[in-house]
């Protein structure tokens, strides 16, 4: 290489590694007020300069949650089916206001967000909802999530760092646009606390909505072992909240959080655990896509069983009976494909993967198992079926008896 190439690339890479260039922080704060009177919040977004950002095109759904946007800026609203609100921050400090509707109710009746006057139970993910970011080169936004409490309502837990009293930190290395996602909890709350491994963990609930915090606390130390063993990346952070009816009669993980209603049994009569099955949603984090839900829902129930099964709290003989439920109720299953799959498609999903974790055991001389296919799965950004059956193929080294099947083709 010539000496006058070699001295231009020298002087190129120390100008990239100058100060000056590394990405100017810019403030994005979100301020939410609670309003329990007109059971909604009043969300604020806040950008410490607002030339930093070219556009946040925010999809608001069919739109009926969310009214009165101000903005600093020019602000366009598209309704319809698919309503589209998009803000073009002014230059200097600017800001998005705008109220959403925190009740939600499902067609059964019960809810899957709530607002008393005591207390409100949410996601982040309806508090900002998603949004296209375009920003200039070079800029990183720093993101703060505050909220200001009604009178009288003692504290807020969310799943984020906490930076203050009611003051968190928003960081998502996997997202472009930071924003509060996961479960919240504010009002008149009784909570537990403690470590596991490396990931601090808070029980929470309204008071009087019956959570058995202590029970949940003592099933997951029962079983973290075994999920340490599992899961590769473990959150800083994980947060369940409780209530009782009439919020919704079941169990749903978002980030680093789930919700579980507090009616329902920390282990059931069958030997699965709903509390389980969330929190391998959160720690697994796969995102399936062309019609393999299979795959995500399939994974979380058979660590739902098999964890509590490795940490000893499942008999040889319940473990037997369990495998020939999950078999009678998806005899009838002839695919699993499906953008949603039915309860019946997640017990035949369970069926194959238990299949499929015996014969990488029996190829393998027990050197691999399913355990290095989900972790597998794990560090894809999606995965499909196809790819699901390629990298099971290249943890046994051999092609798949048990996927060469007709349940996902």
């Amino acid at each position: 290489m010539a000496v006058g190439l070699r001295l231009a690339l020298a002087v190129g890479l120390l100008t990239l590694s100058l100060p000056g260039w590394a990405a100017r922080k810019v403030d994005l704060d979100y301020h939410v007020r609670l309003l329990p009177q007109s059971d909604q919040a009043e969300v604020r977004l806040t950008l410490a300069q607002g030339s930093a950002v070219r556009s946040l095109d925010f999809d608001l759904g069919d739109g009926s949650r969310y009214s009165d946007f101000k903005a600093d800026g020019q602000w366009q609203l598209t309704p319809g089916q698919g309503t589209r609100g998009v803000w073009q921050p002014s230059a200097d400090k600017a800001s998005l206001t705008y109220r959403v509707r925190i009740s939600h109710s499902l067609k059964s009746g019960s809810f899957d967000s709530r607002m008393t006057p005591g207390w409100a139970l949410m996601r982040g993910d309806d508090l900002v909802p998603a949004a296209k970011l375009d920003q200039q080169d070079g800029i990183e936004l720093i993101s703060r999530l505050e909220f200001e409490l009604p009178s009288g309502w003692k504290s807020v837990e969310t799943a984020w760092p906490r930076i203050g009293k009611n003051k968190f930190r928003i960081d998502n290395a996997s997202r472009l646009f930071d924003r509060p996602t996961g479960w919240m909890l504010a009002g008149h709350l009784g909570s537990r606390r403690t470590r596991l491994g490396e990931t601090e963990v808070t029980v929470a609930s309204p008071q009087g909505q019956g959570m058995r915090r202590m029970d949940v606390l003592t099933l997951l130390t029962f079983v973290w072992p075994q999920v340490q063993d599992v899961f590769a990346r473990h959150p800083g952070k994980l947060l369940i909240v409780g209530a009782n009816d009439p919020m919704w009669r079941g169990s749903l993980a978002a980030h680093d959080s789930i919700f579980l209603n507090t009616r329902l049994p920390l282990v059931s009569e069958s030997g699965s655990s709903a509390l389980v099955r969330e929190l391998a949603q959160v720690f697994g984090r796969i995102k399936d896509t062309q019609r393999s839900d299979w795959i995500k829902e399939g994974f979380a129930e058979y660590y739902a069983i098999e964890l509590v099964r490795r940490a000893g709290g499942m008999s040889d003989e319940r473990f037997a009976g369990l495998q020939h439920k999950l078999a009678k109720d998806s005899q009838k299953v002839t695919t699993l494909r499906g953008e949603q799959i039915s309860p019946a498609q997640v017990s035949k999903a369970v069926v194959l993967l238990q299949e499929l974790d015996r014969e990488i055991r029996l190829k393998t001389r027990n050197k691999r198992s399913l355990d290095d296919v989900m972790r597998g799965a794990m560090r894809l950004e999606s995965v499909d079926t196809k790819a699901f059956v390629q990298l099971a193929e290249s943890v046994i080294g051999d092609s798949s008896k048990v996927l060469d099947t007709e349940l996902i083709q």
